[in-house]
């Protein structure tokens, strides 16, 4: 794994457990000296997929713990599963035990499926940036959405509306860690899918879907409909490759999400 200074070559390294971000995007973004000075040199910062915290640093071939025992041995291998994802940004993470984990979780995998119509949906082993989310938080996504995101984002522009990201890529163990934190706070399955969709079956594990946005308008409402941004997606956004993907009465049961996009190849 090598450092990228370029942005727009910026990318997300993806394992099963773990994950890495070029530690450039966080050095560019702090003010604390001691931050600077830890980052200094770094070329990857290696997070828990689960809740996002940062657990170490990569410079070079050196692994360099934030703290005692940082990485358990048990996460030992996803390193090795790191460095695969560098060189193989097109292939996509094995699905592995992801079912076991859905039923640990009280949730009929093929129960669902068949109810919702919905596919279980492979993670890439790398995504692209994509600029910056509404609220600043690096977008990541396939390349192909990447590339499209941007030219949809300055078609708008040159019609003058402005899009922003409300989120894109979000990974398997994210999901599994908000199903988790629910089930512990005594929520039934069914009260977590009435908000959540089931982990492995959500279009933002393909890296090619974002929820989308437009300034003035609430994250994620059905507002969105009424907003002059999103009758130019209903014109435009299909020539970039995107799609409404859960519009009224849709056949997988899932509420409405006018801000909801999917980009697939033509």
């Amino acid at each position: 794994m090598s450092r990228r200074e370029n942005p727009r070559h910026w990318r997300l390294l993806n394992a099963t457990r773990l994950d890495a971000i070029p530690a450039a995007l966080a050095h560019a973004r702090t003010r604390a000296n001691a931050d600077a000075r830890a980052l200094a040199g770094a070329d990857w910062l290696i997070r828990r997929k689960d809740d996002g915290h940062f657990l170490a640093l990569r410079r070079g071939d050196r692994l360099l713990p934030l703290f005692r025992n940082a990485v358990p041995f048990a996460m030992a291998s996803d390193l090795t599963l790191l460095a695969a994802s560098a060189a193989n940004p097109g292939a996509l993470r094995p699905l592995g035990d992801l079912a076991t984990h859905l039923d640990e979780l009280g949730l009929d995998t093929d129960a669902y499926a068949g109810r919702s119509g919905l596919p279980l949906v492979a993670e890439p082993c790398s995504l692209a940036f994509a600029g910056f989310d509404r609220y600043r938080r690096p977008l990541w996504l396939t390349d192909e959405a990447a590339a499209a995101w941007r030219d949809l984002q300055h078609s708008a522009r040159e019609h003058g509306l402005a899009l922003d990201a409300i989120s894109g890529y979000r990974s398997h163990a994210y999901q599994l860690g908000i199903f988790r934190r629910k089930r512990e706070r005594g929520l039934s399955v069914d009260e977590i899918l009435a908000v959540n969709a089931a982990p492995g079956f959500s279009e933002h594990h393909s890296g090619n879907a974002l929820d989308i946005g437009t300034p003035g308008e609430p994250p994620a409402e059905e507002s969105f409909e009424h907003s002059a941004a999103f009758a130019w997606l209903c014109d435009n956004a299909e020539r970039f490759g995107f799609r409404l993907s859960y519009p009224r009465d849709n056949p997988h049961g899932i509420v409405y999400e006018p801000w909801h996009w999917c980009w697939s190849p033509a």
